[in-house]
């Protein structure tokens, strides 16, 4: 049983790492200062506010209960408190539509009520007023009424300073965020146009951007792309220079030994010379398609369908159309010779094409005598022979699956080996959509 990894449980995607890199702190410092700032701050204010009120309530409730009241003494209660009470309120205990029995931290001040006065209090929240409207009976069965502004009883508004931290906090965020997806664009951006590099395709207006690293690592790219580019392009014009010299002493030494007496060296030598010449032809082939063809998008059942055509003994089973953005002569070339090994080693071939979630794949099945798994990559090398099974009584320039690969290669797809159903050689050839 594998340990626990942190890369199991975070997010994979490049801009997801950041967003909950930045976001996560964030988050987790604004709740604890929330929390913090209720449970301290908040709550310690409310007490302190609650404690005052419930004295001077029970003041008021005090001096009412006096038999003989000092009407200066209620003006002057009135004038230092900052409230207005009335001893023997007719209403009694008849609340109006807009009194709410439940408001924010009530049951802070109703514990302070309990604390501080005798009698019980029935307080409510006058929400037009503005006022919280507190009843209490007193001793001779009269209401006292007390109302008082909410401002003075509990800091009820506090939230808003919660809201406009909130509020800061997401602009903080999302500015973040913003920056993020730039130079997560440009990261992505370079990613798009280095695939395409790696698959033959130019990328228009591709140029460095983001971040000083960023515009580093592109430059860097574009530079080595230059590099290979001019590397291909001069073994591509070198190999056709040379295979296009080779053919003319080749075609006179085809003359000279038609002339000659036709012997069994002399129909050996000839062999020999058109197992050069055909790979001649390849040499040529490749390097006038690398060169000159552009990638386009083809229907690989289309392109499939009519190399079989033209070659006896295979056939294409289950098409399936699939659209691949690929150099269309290249690919009907790296078919034909992929076809042509499997009619040539076996006595059928089949062909059927897989429409993956990413890739395209053509399988090519074949009923010779197959390879042993670790002769698979010996296959890819050129001029390479395999063990006699294969290869026995067959002639072949032995570039047929190098030059596969390098056009695999150059499309972001691959090829590999495999043993067949039909009890022969299986390829898989895979090309991205």
């Amino acid at each position: 049983m594998s340990g626990f990894r942190l890369r199991d449980i975070t997010p994979r995607g490049l801009y997801a790492r950041l967003a909950a890199l930045v976001a996560g702190p964030v988050i987790a410092i604004f709740a604890f200062t929330t929390v913090y700032y209720y449970q301290e701050h908040v709550k310690d204010v409310n007490n302190k506010l609650s404690q005052s009120i419930a004295r001077e309530i029970g003041m008021v409730v005090d001096f009412c209960e006096q038999t003989a009241r000092d009407s200066a003494i209620d003006a002057y209660l009135t004038q230092q408190l900052g409230l207005t009470f009335d001893c023997v309120y007719p209403g009694k205990m008849a609340w109006p539509e807009q009194a709410r029995a439940k408001f924010a931290y009530r049951h802070v001040l109703r514990k302070q009520l309990d604390n501080f006065t005798g009698a019980a209090v029935e307080v409510r929240d006058m929400v037009r007023g503005d006022m919280l409207d507190f009843r209490i009976r007193s001793q001779n069965d009269e209401v006292i009424r007390i109302l008082i502004d909410r401002k003075r009883v509990l800091a009820a508004n506090t939230h808003f300073t919660i809201v406009w931290v909130l509020l800061g906090t997401l602009i903080m965020l999302a500015t973040a965020f913003g920056f993020l997806r730039n130079q997560v664009r440009s990261i992505l951006r370079l990613t798009e146009a280095a695939k395409a590099f790696g698959r033959g395709r130019e990328v228009d207006n591709f140029r460095p951007s983001g971040a000083t690293e960023i515009r580093d690592a592109a430059r860097a790219i574009l530079d080595m792309r230059a590099r290979l580019t001019a590397f291909a392009d001069q073994r591509t014009a070198m190999l056709a220079g040379v295979s296009h010299d080779l053919r003319t002493p080749l075609t006179r030494l085809k003359l000279q030994l038609a002339m000659l007496e036709q012997t069994d060296e002399i129909a050996g030598a000839r062999a020999d010379l058109d197992d050069m010449a055909n790979m001649l032809d390849e040499y040529l082939a490749f390097a006038s398609g690398a060169d000159s063809e552009q990638p386009d998008r083809v229907r690989l059942d289309h392109i499939a369908s009519t190399t079989i055509d033209r070659i006896d003994g295979a056939r294409l089973v289950d098409p399936v159309a699939v659209t691949v953005m690929a150099r269309p002569a290249a690919l009907a070339r790296t078919l034909a010779n992929l076809i042509n090994n499997g009619v040539t080693y076996g006595d059928s071939c089949e062909v059927r094409l897989i429409k993956g979630p990413r890739m395209a794949e053509i399988l090519i099945d074949d009923n010779g005598p197959g390879l042993p798994e670790d002769k698979y990559e010996d296959a890819f090398r050129p001029f390479h022979r395999l063990d006699d099974a294969r290869t026995q009584n067959i002639s072949g320039t032995g570039l047929g699956l190098t030059l596969a690969r390098d056009f695999a290669h150059a499309h972001g797809g691959d090829i590999r080996l495999q043993d067949s159903d039909m009890g022969g050689l299986r390829v898989r050839l895979r090309l991205p959509y």
